[in-house]
């Protein structure tokens, strides 16, 4: 992952859209670092599309302002576009050209001459490993190389921030794992991503730091392990080589749950280097021989169903 800089690539504060009756976002403040990943995750209609959409300008808020690289979403349209890129939930792709007229075209939309987007395209076939597949219509491409190909068209304007709304849909792991590699490789060049998933392990294995967005509110924010922290569960388990030390161990450490068939004792912890040292510590003052300890924490999953759908007094109790 890439080191959060001083430098603000996205900022926001109070955005708000609504159609009709149905509010979509309500009040969303945001302040993304540059060289970063950003994941917005949320269940279905929480609003992340719709997100998207308003700080990449294809439509307006209600309310509210934002900034993409020190440049008012609104005022200055055409100078965020020209910083931007876009991947959406569905391929943009021309399925009747091949992988190397697509690039082409795009090139020669971005006004570059014939020679100019002739070098580009080799470029981006060979950085996305298409080379050769380039003669062939994209219609003939797995779902992994269709994507690969969508990416690679995102960058032909050399974007300094992008938009992935989704774009690991439909791809199976490799094809997933594929694109992941490639959004490493673009944050590791100084480029900004903003990733909507709903693959949680997708955002836990990329994002710098992570927003819940429920019912078009932000309810959480943070790294992926402190967002982890919050929510109950976490746990050491210590392993035994006998019965009588697990009953030993069970009645100087207190309450806890107790497998004699597996000789394991569960401990709560938050799984933190702090109380981690504190209990090596008592377990060598009370000569309490272990043969193994494991740490479980909450994972992603944990966090997403325990934070959206609930009512907002239930989950101020987690904060």
């Amino acid at each position: 992952m890439a080191s959060p800089t001083s430098r603000p690539a996205i900022t926001a504060a109070g955005l708000r859209k609504s159609y009709g009756d149905k509010v979509v976002l309500g009040g969303i403040d945001l302040d993304i670092a540059e060289g970063t990943i950003f994941a917005l995750l949320g269940p279905n209609g929480a609003g992340k599309t719709t997100m998207v959409q308003i700080l990449s300008t294809l439509i307006s808020a209600d309310r509210g302002h934002a900034a993409i690289a020190g440049h008012d979403l609104t005022s200055e349209a055409n100078a965020v576009r020209e910083l931007i890129g876009v991947t959406g939930q569905f391929s943009a792709v021309d399925h009747l050209l091949t992988g190397a007229e697509n690039l082409n075209l795009m090139a020669r939309l971005h006004h570059l001459d014939r020679a100019a987007a002739r070098a580009l395209t080799a470029d981006l076939l060979d950085r996305f490993g298409l080379a050769d597949a380039a003669a062939k219509p994209a219609a003939t491409y797995s779902g992994g190389m269709r994507r690969r190909l969508d990416l690679a068209m995102t960058l032909v304007g050399n974007p300094r921030i992008i938009f992935l709304d989704e774009p690991t849909t439909g791809l199976d792991p490799r094809g997933r794992r594929d694109v992941w590699q490639i959004i490493r490789d673009l944050v590791a060049g100084g480029v900004t991503i903003f990733l909507t998933t709903q693959y949680l392990e997708e955002a836990d294995q990329l994002a710098d730091r992570i927003a819940l967005l429920d019912h078009g509110t932000l309810i959480a924010e943070g790294t992926p392990a402190e967002l982890k922290r919050r929510i109950p569960g976490g746990h050491v388990r210590l392993y035994f080589a006998d019965l009588r030390t697990l009953e030993s161990a069970a009645l100087t450490l207190g309450a806890a749950a107790r497998d004699d068939d597996a000789l394991t004792l569960d401990l709560p912890s938050d799984g933190g280097i702090k109380s981690l040292r504190t209990l090596l510590d008592r377990l060598d003052r009370t000569r309490i021989d272990v043969t193994g300890l494991t740490v479980h924490t909450p994972d992603l999953d944990d966090v997403f169903l325990t934070l959206t759908g609930q009512p907002d007094y239930e989950r101020a109790s987690l904060r």
